[in-house]
C-alpha cells in the first residue's frame, strides 16, 4: 500500500501528464505576445518620449484599453485561485463584498479623483505634501506605498507559481523567473503604454479562461444540479445577519470589507491612479470608474461562482482531504486538469489566464513603484530636478527594471522565508489603513493640521501593529470549514500528507484585493495553540478576535478621529487657509459655516478662501 506522500505524487503525475505540447504552445503564445506589445510600444514612442509620457502615457490614452487595464491591474492570479477556494471551503457569504463596491466607487468618482486629477499630480503622495505642507508626511506615505507594493509583488509571483507547479508540472522557479523577466522587459522599454495594452490581453485571458471553465462545467453537470449541490452543502449563505463583530463573515462585515477594498484599490492605489490620470479629461476618468464598478462586480461574481462550480464537481470527493492536491489553492487548476484536461489546449488556456493575471499585477505594481521612486524620492533632489527629459526618462526606465527584478527576488525570498515573510507582509499591511486615512482626512476634514495628521497616523499604525503581533502571539482557531466528503472517491479512503486539513488550510490564498489589509491577519489566527502552548478558551473573545473584515476601515477611522482631536487642541487650520483645490468643497463650506457661528458671529463671515492668505503651493513640476 502506498504512503500518503506517494499518493499525492502519483496524483500530481497523473494530472501533469495531461499538460500537452499544445498547452505549452498556448501558454507560450501569451508570453510572446505580451513581450511583443512592450517592444511595439517602445518603438512607437522612440525619440519623443518624456517622463510624463512614460509614466502617464502623455495623458491622452484611449479610454477603452485603459478601462480594461484598470480591471487587469487589480485582479491577479491570486484572485482567480483564492476566491474559489474561499467559497469551496467556507461558503459564499464573502460574495456580499460586491455590495460594498458601489458606495466606495461613488465616493472615489465624486470625492477623490476630481481632486487628484485636477491637481495634475503624478504621484498621489504629492497631494500629502501640498495639503499638510509637510515633506515628512509625504516621505512617510511614499515609504508605506513602496513597502506594500514590493511585498505584494513577491507574493503575487510566488503564490500562484507554487499552486500551479504541483498541478501542472511547471517548474516553480522557472515560472517565477520567466514571468518576472518578461514583465521586467516590457515595463522597462514600453512604460505605462505597454502595461495598459498588455493588460488588455491578459485581462481578456483572465476573464475568458475562468468563464470557459465555468460554462463547460455547467454544461456538463447542469446549472440546476450545481445550484442544488451547493445549496445542500451549505455553500449558498449570503444573508448572515449576525451583528457580532467577532463573526468571521456576515452581511455587514463583508459589505464593510468590500467598501474598504474598493476604496483601497481604486481610489488610493498609485497604479490605478496612473491609469485614471492617463486619459484626457476628468469626465472620461469618472466614466472609467463607473466601468470599473460594473467590471469589478462581474469579475468578482465570476471568480466566486467558480468556487460554487468546483464544489458541485467535488462534493463527494474533496481533492484536498483525499490527498489529490496539496494545497486548497489548487482546487480550480485541479478541476481543469482533472475534468476538462481531455479538451486539447484548454489547460494551457487556463494556465495562460492565471499567469496573465500574474503579469498584469506585476506590471501594474512595477510601473507604480518606478513612478513613486522617481517623483517622490529622486525628482525633488537638485541633481535630478535639473535633468533633461531624455535623462529623466532613462532613470524611470532603470527604476522600472529594478522594480521588476526585485519582484523576482522577493518571490524567491517568499519561498525561502516561509512564515517570516508571511508575518512581515502582515505587518507591512498594517500601514495601509492608516496611510489611506491620511488622504481621506486631508480631503474631508479641513481643520486637520500636520501635527494632528502625524499623531493620527502613528496612533493607527501602532494599533494595527499591536493587533498583528497580538494575533500571532495569542493564536486562535482556524475558521470553521463547511462539511467536506470523500465518500465518493474511488478509493473511498482519506490520505493525509502528515498534516491535518486545518493546518493545510493555513496556506490558502486570499484575493490580492485583500492582501496586506486583513486576510493576512486572519491567517495568523490559524494556529491551534497559543504562543505559550496553552489552548484558546472556547467562547472567550478579545480585541484580537474581531473579524478581519473591519481591520482596514478601523485604521482609517482611528487616523481621522485622532488627527481631528489633536489638531483642535494644537491649533486647527482656519477656514480659508487652504487652497480650495485640496479639500472637498462641501466639507470646507460646512466647516466655515460652523466656525462663523461659533467664533465670528459678530464679525463679517470669512470667505472660503482668504485672498490675503498665501495658498499652499504644489511642488514645482519639471517642464515636459
Amino acid at each position: 500500500m502506498s504512503s500518503p506522500e506517494e499518493t499525492i505524487v502519483a496524483a500530481g503525475e497523473m494530472v501533469s501528464a495531461r499538460f500537452s505540447v499544445v498547452d505549452y504552445v498556448v501558454f507560450s503564445i501569451m508570453l510572446v505576445v505580451s513581450l511583443g506589445i512592450g517592444v511595439y510600444s517602445a518603438i512607437q514612442s522612440r525619440g519623443r518620449e518624456s517622463t510624463q509620457d512614460f509614466l502617464l502615457g502623455g495623458r491622452n490614452m484611449p479610454p477603452f484599453p485603459v478601462a480594461i487595464s484598470l480591471l487587469g491591474g487589480i485582479f491577479s492570479a491570486i484572485s482567480i485561485l483564492g476566491n474559489p477556494t474561499e467559497v469551496f471551503y467556507f461558503g459564499s457569504q464573502i460574495m456580499m463584498t460586491i455590495l460594498g463596491v458601489i458606495p466606495a466607487s461613488i465616493l472615489v468618482r465624486q470625492g477623490l479623483i476630481p481632486i487628484f486629477y485636477n491637481l495634475g499630480i503624478l504621484s498621489l503622495n504629492e497631494y500629502v505634501e501640498a495639503r499638510f505642507n509637510s515633506v515628512l508626511l509625504r516621505k512617510l506615505s511614499t515609504m508605506c506605498h513602496l513597502l506594500t507594493k514590493f511585498f505584494f509583488m513577491g507574493i503575487c509571483l510566488y503564490a500562484p507559481s507554487l499552486a500551479l507547479s504541483t498541478v501542472t508540472g511547471l517548474s516553480l522557479w522557472g515560472s517565477m523567473v520567466s514571468m518576472g523577466t518578461v514583465c521586467t522587459i516590457y515595463i522597462t522599454i514600453g512604460g505605462v503604454k505597454a502595461v495598459v495594452y498588455t493588460d488588455v490581453l491578459q485581462t481578456m485571458l483572465m476573464f475568458g479562461g475562468v468563464l470557459v471553465v465555468v460554462v463547460m462545467c455547467c454544461v456538463d453537470v447542469g446549472v440546476v444540479n450545481i445550484w442544488a449541490a451547493a445549496k445542500e452543502g451549505g455553500r449558498l449563505e449570503v444573508l448572515n445577519l449576525d451583528t457580532s463583530p467577532f463573526t468571521r463573515h456576515t452581511l455587514w462585515s463583508t459589505i464593510v470589507l468590500g467598501f474598504y477594498v474598493t476604496l483601497n484599490i481604486l481610489g488610493l492605489n498609485q497604479g490605478c491612479y496612473q491609469r485614471l490620470a492617463s486619459v484626457s479629461s476628468l469626465q472620461i476618468s469618472q466614466r472609467l470608474i463607473t466601468f470599473f464598478m460594473l467590471g469589478m462586480t462581474g469579475m468578482w461574481f465570476l471568480f466566486y461562482s467558480s468556487g460554487v462550480v468546483a464544489y458541485a464537481m467535488y462534493r463527494d470527493c474533496d481533492p484536498l482531504t483525499s490527498g489529490r492536491i496539496e494545497k486548497p489553492d489548487q482546487i480550480l487548476p485541479y478541476l481543469v486538469m482533472d475534468k476538462l484536461g481531455h479538451f486539447t489546449g484548454l489547460p494551457g488556456l487556463f494556465v495562460a489566464a492565471v499567469y496573465g493575471g500574474v503579469l498584469s499585477s506585476l506590471s501594474t505594481a512595477g510601473n507604480a513603484i518606478a513612478c513613486l521612486m522617481w517623483e517622490d524620492l529622486l525628482q525633488p533632489l537638485p541633481f535630478f530636478s535639473r535633468m533633461s527629459n531624455t535623462a529623466s526618462t532613462a532613470i524611470c526606465k532603470l527604476l522600472s527594471a529594478v522594480a521588476g527584478l526585485s519582484g523576482i527576488f522577493l518571490g524567491m525570498l517568499a519561498g525561502k522565508l516561509g512564515n517570516v515573510f508571511h508575518v512581515t507582509s502582515s505587518v507591512s499591511g498594517s500601514i495601509l489603513g492608516p496611510m489611506q486615512g491620511i488622504f481621506i482626512t486631508g480631503i474631508y476634514i479641513p481643520w486637520v493640521n500636520s501635527k494632528g495628521m502625524l499623531v493620527g497616523f502613528l496612533t493607527a499604525f501602532c494599533y494595527n501593529v499591536i493587533i498583528v503581533i497580538g494575533k500571532f502571539h495569542r493564536g486562535g482557531g482556524s475558521p470553521q470549514k463547511l462539511p467536506l466528503s470523500t465518500a465518493g472517491c474511488p478509493e473511498n479512503a482519506l490520505h493525509f500528507a502528515n498534516t491535518s486539513t486545518a493546518a493545510i488550510l493555513n496556506t490558502t490564498m486570499v484575493p490580492e484585493d485583500l492582501l496586506y489589509t486583513s486576510a493576512f491577519l486572519e491567517d495568523l489566527q490559524h494556529n491551534t495553540t497559543l504562543h505559550d502552548g496553552s489552548s484558546p478558551v472556547p467562547g472567550e473573545k478579545s480585541l484580537y478576535d474581531i473579524s478581519y473584515c473591519f481591520f482596514g476601515v478601523s485604521g482609517i477611522i482611528i487616523t481621522m478621529v485622532v488627527s481631528s482631536f489633536v489638531s483642535l487642541f494644537t491649533g486647527p487650520l482656519l477656514p480659508g487657509k487652504l487652497d480650495p483645490r485640496l479639500v472637498n468643497q462641501t466639507s470646507a463650506k460646512m466647516y466655515a459655516w460652523v466656525w462663523n457661528i461659533l467664533f465670528t458671529s459678530k464679525r463679517k463671515p470669512r470667505n472660503l478662501v482668504d485672498k490675503e492668505t498665501s495658498l499652499t503651493m504644489l511642488p514645482k513640476k519639471q517642464e515636459v
